[in-house]
């Protein structure tokens, strides 16, 4: 017996071998693994190329070296940025003689001029990395450098150049860098750029720094969009902040905005600019930016920001004699406050490469000193504004505590007992710290999902039938729905206002339905509901969607489970590894699988896959009005849509 597990061992240590280690050179990593450099292969991650060449040129701008910065997409779906800059180096580069430094930043990770002090005091590259992953994913890149009165270009393909930099001739009139990029469909396959997104991208930049002027051109028509403008904006984000509200009542006639020097002040490179301002009418929102790159997620800019508002407001409140401030907290702050905050610094840290999170811990300081003075200046100047804020936020946190109280109340009460829906299979875990709820499709699928669990820290609620359409309902049939009202009792919360983060049982929320078209519009209804109702939840990061496999591919004792069918026919045709013929195995549904390939494909953390539900609101609202014409009640809308997105859709392949 020995002998067999002996030699089982030995052929598991043979298989793996320094044969097995796979070294992967230049931007042979990027095209594997596009995740890791830019978040995805999907409509953001696309839009984030552009996003890395465009922030090469902002960089030249802020620098004081550029002024005029052209965005220009083509008919065939390729962009070409081009600034009045220095221009990249062409000069042959001194650790590789053979190579010039063009070529070096474009087709080596982690080369750039960022590094060196002095080259720039703020920057949003920081780690030589943008360009040369811009290049990896593109099947086509040429760029174009006047420097010197002189034009030199090369081009790439998939991040391989095509030849050395040429000297094209003279260029008298002409300085700074052209690039040109078509992304690679083998990369983001269907996906492609939209004018829309990419001129409120390009618009956004003008607003961060006033000094640049960017012009925007479109060859793509897509009817909203304008194929040519002009953005300049002096006035920066005070100016950015009254296009965003547009005709929304505020507190406050004027925003609190303002521009702060950190050399002036502190001693230090960088600079930070605000606007601000509360509205009743509207869900409040921050948008963040450190070197003129979006932080979606925030960070201690953020954080000395708020820090600096709550501060002056309770400081304020002590002022005028009105005690009750000092229970104002940040997240009533967040309540109708509608926030720009943009800061530059030297050495900035992120988290990632997406950059979509600053983690630079002296940011918080800088911002905080630079903010707290103007707003205490601010409120006392303007004491009609300050009031009407004031007595706005004091009644967000009487809400709250208000709120908080009648939670008490009814967990202290003898004859209110949590009272749990009868199908949900909870979890023995008495924190919400590390728990799951899996929302089911149907009791088939609820019973394999039962014996496949962890009975510690996953629980699980079968759903009968599809959900009801919150966006095609009263909002009377909702607390009447019993589906609704059973999942709102599992999660401990209640709906719209009465939401409350911290009353969420589980930490995370994971929709796992059937991989078919029924699955994916339960799913759909779901997030409708989670987005709607709950919208802090998805913020938050709670709410995430399973990934059950299509098929089970069996070889011998080789087991595999699949996706979709182009993962099965790449399988079927390369084979397993094990004996004899390859038995393929469709799942129709959940309830089709058994315990253990629930297990090991959708529920065991350490082997399945999950995809976390975000909101890429880039635009104030984007979200909301999409969800509304995808899922509202005007069918003239989904069809508008459809037929302006489902381009990847063949005519001759529709059943007419």
């Amino acid at each position: 017996m020995s002998d067999d597990l002996l030699s089982g061992a030995d052929r598991a240590t043979d298989s793996y071998s320094a044969a097995s280690i796979e070294v992967l050179e230049g931007l042979e990593p990027v095209r594997k693994r596009p995740g890791m450099y830019i978040g995805g292969t999907d409509e953001r991650a696309l839009h984030h190329l552009v996003a890395e060449i465009l922030d090469n040129s902002m960089d030249e701008a802020v620098a004081g070296h550029a002024s005029r910065i052209e965005v220009e997409l083509l008919a065939d779906g390729s962009v070409v940025v081009r600034d009045n800059g220095r221009g990249i180096p062409v000069d042959p580069h001194p650790k590789f003689p053979g190579k010039s430094a063009l070529e070096v930043i474009l087709c080596t990770l982690h080369a750039g001029g960022k590094f060196t002090e002095g080259a720039y005091q703020t920057s949003g590259g920081l780690h030589g990395v943008g360009a040369s992953v811009v290049n990896a994913l593109s099947d086509r890149m040429v760029v174009e450098v006047a420097r010197n009165r002189e034009l030199w270009r090369q081009s790439f393909s998939r991040g391989i150049p095509d030849g050395p930099v040429e000297k094209v001739g003279p260029a008298p009139n002409r300085r700074g860098t052209t690039v040109l990029f078509h992304p690679d469909e083998q990369i983001f396959g269907h996906h492609l750029l939209r004018p829309s997104r990419m001129m409120r991208m390009v618009k956004s930049k003008a607003y961060l720094h006033s000094g640049v002027e960017i012009r925007w051109r479109s060859e793509i028509d897509d009817g909203e969009t304008p194929v040519e403008a002009t953005f300049h904006f002096p006035g920066g984000l005070a100016d950015y902040l009254g296009e965003q509200l547009g005709t929304a009542s505020t507190y406050a006639d004027r925003p609190f905005a303002g521009l702060v020097d950190f050399r002036e002040r502190f001693g230090v490179p960088g600079k930070v600019e605000w606007a601000i301002n509360w509205t009743p009418s509207r869900d409040g929102f921050i948008q963040s930016y450190c070197n003129t790159v979006p932080t979606p997620e925030g960070g201690t800019h953020e954080g000395g920001f708020w820090t600096a508002i709550l501060k002056g407001i309770r400081a304020y409140g002590e002022l005028t004699k009105n005690r009750k401030a000092e229970n104002i907290t940040r997240d009533d702050l967040l309540t109708g406050g509608c926030a720009l905050v943009s800061c530059f610094i030297a050495e900035p840290e992120f988290v990632g490469q997406t950059k979509d999170r600053l983690a630079t811990t002296e940011a918080a300081r800088l911002v905080e000193g630079a903010v707290r003075d103007h707003f205490d200046n601010w409120l006392a100047a303007d004491t009609r504004s300050a009031g009407a804020i004031l007595d706005f936020l004091v009644l967000r946190a009487e809400e709250r505590l208000r709120r908080r109280q009648e939670k008490e109340t009814a967990r202290k009460s003898a004859t209110k007992k949590l009272r749990l829906p009868g199908k949900l299979v909870d979890c023995s875990a008495t924190n919400r710290e590390g728990t799951e709820l899996f929302i089911v499709e149907g009791d088939s699928a609820g019973g394999s999902a039962k014996s496949a669990r962890d009975r510690n820290t996953q629980a699980l609620i079968p759903l009968k039938g599809k959900i009801l359409n919150v966006l095609g309902a009263a909002s009377s049939k909702l607390g009447q729905n019993q589906e609704i009202s059973d999942l709102c009792q599992a999660l401990g919360v209640g709906m719209g206002s009465r939401f409350n983060i911290d009353d969420l049982r589980y930490d995370k929320i994971i929709i796992m339905t059937d991989a078919d078209v029924d699955g994916a519009h339960i799913a759909s209804l779901l997030m409708t509901f989670f987005f709607t109702q709950m919208r802090p939840l998805i913020d938050k990061g709670h709410l995430y969607l399973a990934c059950p496999p299509l098929y089970r591919l069996t070889q011998g004792a080789e087991r595999i489970y699949v996706a979709d069918d182009a993962e099965k026919e790449a399988w079927l045709e390369k084979g397993l590894g094990g004996k004899g013929k390859i038995d393929v195995q469709r799942f129709k549904g959940l309830g089709e699988m058994d315990a253990k390939d629930l297990k090991d494909t959708t529920m065991n953390p350490a082997t399945r896959k999950l995809i976390r539900v975000s909101i890429d609101d880039e635009d104030g609202g984007e979200t909301g009005d999409l969800v509304e014409r995808l899922m509202g009640k005007k069918p003239e809308l989904r069809f508008q849509y459809i037929s302006e997105n489902a381009r990847f859709v063949e005519e001759a392949g529709l059943d007419v």
